[in-house]
C-alpha cells in the first residue's frame, strides 16, 4: 500500500534522529555527565541510554543513580541533569538539520506539525527557536517531564492533533507511544541507534525507510 504523506491531518516528529542528527550528542553528553561516577558505569548508563531511546533524562539518570551505581540522591540528579544540560545545548547548536525537511514542510502545507520528544521541553522549544525551526512546528514542540504517551494522549483529547495523523520516530519507544494512542507510524533509519532495527521492523511489520527524503516517495505493501 502506498503511504501517502500528503493524505495525513498531523505528522508528529520525534527530534533526536529525526529532525536533527543529535543521537551521538545525547549519548556522548550521557557519558560525560556520568564519567565522575567511573568508565564503567558511564559505559553502562550509554548502554541503558542506547536501549532506552526516547525516555527522558530525568529517568535515565534515576536509573544511573539508583541500579548502577546505587547512590540515589536529589542532589546527585540535580547535578548530573545540569552537566548533561550544558553539553547537550552546545552540541544541539550545531548538529545536522534533515536535509529534506524544508521541502517536506512545502510538500505537506495543510499538515499540522508537532515535535513529541524525550528531550526537555523548555530547551527544545529554544534550540528550535535559536535554529529557525519553530515556525514549521505550527502545532507547538512538546517534551519532558511528561512522557511521549502523555503528550500524545493530551494533544489528541484537546483536538490539537487531528487524524489521519503519522508518527516520524527512529526508536522502539516512538513505536510503543504511537501504537499506544493508534497513530500511524513510519521508522527512519538513518540515524538511528537501535541495534538491528531491521528484523525488529519485520518482526513488528513495522514500515521503515531511511530518512524523510525516500519518505516522501515511500510505498509499502
Amino acid at each position: 500500500m502506498e503511504l501517502n504523506i500528503t493524505s495525513y491531518s498531523t505528522l508528529v516528529f520525534d527530534c533526536d534522529g529525526v529532525v536533527l542528527d543529535s543521537n551521538k550528542v545525547k549519548t556522548e553528553s550521557f557519558y560525560k555527565a556520568a564519567l565522575p561516577y567511573g568508565l564503567r558505569a558511564a559505559d553502562e548508563l550509554v548502554e541503558y541510554h542506547v536501549a532506552n531511546g526516547g525516555v527522558s533524562r530525568y529517568k535515565k539518570f534515576s536509573y544511573f543513580l539508583d541500579y548502577i551505581v546505587e547512590k540515589p540522591s536529589e542532589a546527585a540528579l540535580k547535578e548530573l541533569l545540569a552537566d548533561y544540560a550544558a553539553n547537550v545545548q552546545a552540541g544541539l547548536q550545531n548538529c545536522a538539520i534533515e536535509p529534506a525537511l524544508e521541502r517536506l514542510r512545502s510538500k505537506t502545507p495543510h499538515s499540522r506539525w508537532l515535535i513529541v520528544s524525550g528531550g526537555d521541553q523548555a530547551e527544545l522549544r529554544e534550540i528550535f527557536k535559536m535554529r529557525g525551526l519553530s515556525d514549521w512546528f505550527d502545532a507547538g514542540i512538546f517534551g519532558s517531564p511528561d512522557t511521549k504517551e502523555d503528550i500524545l494522549t493530551r494533544e489528541l483529547e484537546n483536538g490539537n492533533i487531528l487524524t489521519p495523523a503519522l508518527f516520524i520516530g527512529d526508536s522502539k519507544y516512538d513505536f510503543k507511544a504511537a501504537k499506544f494512542v493508534d497513530l500511524d507510524f513510519v521508522f527512519l533509519s538513518g540515524w538511528s541507534e537501535v541495534k538491528g532495527w531491521e528484523s525488529w521492523v519485520a518482526e513488528n511489520g513495522i514500515c521503515a525507510t531511511r530518512n524523510m527524503e525516500s519518505l516522501m516517495s515511500l510505498e509499502r505493501e
